[in-house]
């Protein structure tokens, strides 16, 4: 009987495996392709958003192209769309969207305790979310046809919701997607889904670990700071020296979220295994946007999703900070700018400022890599300071100085009299510098390398001082979140910011 049901697992998983190889073919890899389906994707929004509240306040019924869409509709950041969402919370349908709303991921973001309601509709959960999720079976799939990750088990560690008094479904997006996941998923997926939305996250932690022990699963997903703390919580409870030997068939990690280069070399220490794949996605509680599907080892960025019911724009980052709101569509992007990223979904969310920068390093296929966030920069004395810049000067700091790190912020230092001011960095290091000044001088130069308007402001220290970094005690990050109510997927480090209060608030926990 045991071999019986053996036999019939394993062609079940290379029946799964064929079918997801079929579904590459169909997936939009052509620039032809994407813009061909933006543009019908933008038809079913406006025919759609006509029948709501909102679409007749905005005219939608004028609305035939993209500059006509434009012009009738503002940029919304989710404070100006707020009044809307309320109204959908309280009941009222045909608002935003003409299906009913019944489910909300609910995010506090990261740089604001206030929380955000995303209203996710029946339509988004399958022509986005789902179908993004089928479509990066399909190029792992395509990508690794050695690999069968359907013989086991996917991990995958989901939030919580709760129904309000109206039987909404309000939380976390992945206990959302989880609690309405089919069957087939369902049976190929660990926890269990009455641990997997258990609201304690760090009691939920344990016992996941402990059900682990008895799993040999091929796959993970998720954010890379909570798999972190889970994996190495599974491998200190085990016999086993790495993962690879706890389960011998483990082979993929879905990661994103986060910049995922301070972690990898955690994650490749762990599992020790040389064929261990990681793969990159762009999956935000507004939606999938974007996947992983070159691995060459250059910088391969994501496939932008075209064709999943989300309707792009791009702004340069530096002209919506000057006030302006002309926005490009996908066919007028240009490579290696730094855009804010504006959608309009099937969810009801239109012209969306979501708070992402992106740059394209393709376009044709569109391929995009993260840059960080609308929010994420520091520009008192004009220096410019993104987060791509500051990811990777500390990259190169770390490398040059044999040191590594596990999360960061940056604040500003006010001007003192003379009106000099600067940078503070607070870095949790796992492997610390022997000296901090040489790591400071260090990091002083490669940021110089990265970004010539900071170079200038540091030019014999005239605007801008030497960066001060403070080395952290271990968890620090991990306490902070805790005590702010932020453990979690949903929640991450913050990493620039304009203001000293998140700083301040750490530095109080040494």
């Amino acid at each position: 009987m045991a071999s019986l049901v053996y036999f019939c697992a394993t062609m079940f998983s290379h029946f799964l495996k064929f079918i997801f190889k079929i579904r590459y073919s169909f997936i939009n890899r052509s620039r032809f392709s994407a813009l061909r389906a933006q543009e019908q994707i933008l038809k079913t929004l406006v025919e759609s958003g006509r029948k709501t509240s909102f679409g007749r306040e905005y005219g939608f019924e004028k609305i035939d192209n993209f500059n006509s869409f434009q012009n009738k509709v503002p940029i919304h950041s989710y404070e100006k769309l707020e009044a809307y969402i309320e109204r959908i919370l309280l009941g009222e349908q045909d608002v935003l969207w003409p299906d009913k709303i019944s489910m909300f991921a609910k995010s506090s973001g990261t740089s604001n305790s206030k929380s955000k309601f995303i209203p996710l509709s029946s339509k988004s959960l399958k022509c986005n979310h789902y179908k993004a999720g089928r479509d990066l079976l399909a190029i792992f799939t395509n990508s690794f046809p050695e690999k069968n990750i359907f013989l086991s088990n996917n991990i995958s560690v989901s939030g919580s919701f709760e129904r309000s008094a109206s039987g909404l479904k309000i939380g976390d997006l992945s206990a959302l997607l989880l609690d309405n996941l089919p069957r087939w998923v369902q049976g190929r997926r660990v926890p269990s889904k009455k641990l997997a939305l258990q609201t304690n996250w760090e009691l939920k932690i344990d016992a996941i670990a402990k059900e682990l022990l008895k799993d040999n699963p091929s796959s993970i997903a998720g954010v890379p700071s909570w798999n972190l703390v889970l994996l190495q919580k599974v491998l200190s409870s085990s016999k086993s020296k790495t993962l690879k030997e706890l389960w011998p068939n483990f082979q993929v990690y879905f990661h994103g979220g986060v910049n995922f280069t301070p972690y990898k070399s955690y994650f490749e220490k762990l599992i020790s295994s040389k064929d261990f794949v990681f793969m990159e996605t762009y999956n935000a509680s507004e939606g999938f946007f974007a996947i992983q599907d070159r691995f060459d080892g250059k910088e391969n960025g994501m496939l932008l999703l075209s064709n999943h019911g989300v309707y792009y724009e791009f702004i340069e980052l530096d002209e919506l900070l000057s006030g302006k709101s002309e926005t490009c569509n996908l066919q007028e992007v240009e490579l290696n700018r730094n855009y804010a990223l504006i959608i309009s979904t099937y969810s009801g969310l239109y012209r969306y400022l979501i708070g992402d920068t992106i740059r394209f390093v393709d376009l044709d296929p569109f391929r995009i890599v993260l840059t960080g966030r609308v929010k994420y920069f520091i520009n008192l004395f004009g220096e410019e300071l993104i987060e791509e810049n500051a990811n990777r000067a500390l990259e190169l700091t770390c490398e040059d100085l044999n040191c590594s790190y596990l999360e960061y912020t940056i604040a500003p230092v006010y001007p003192d009299e003379s009106g000099k001011g600067g940078h503070e960095w607070l870095i949790e290091f796992d492997i610390s510098p022997e000296n901090l000044n040489d790591f400071q001088q260090n990091l002083d130069a490669n940021l110089k390398k990265l970004n010539s308007d900071y170079e200038a402001k540091r030019t014999a220290d005239l605007a801008l001082q030497m960066p001060i970094v403070k080395s952290l005690k271990k968890g620090s990050f991990y306490l902070w979140l805790k005590r702010n109510g932020k453990l979690g997927n949903q929640h991450k480090v913050p990493r620039l910011q304009s203001h000293r209060e998140i700083a301040d608030s750490i530095l109080e926990l040494q």
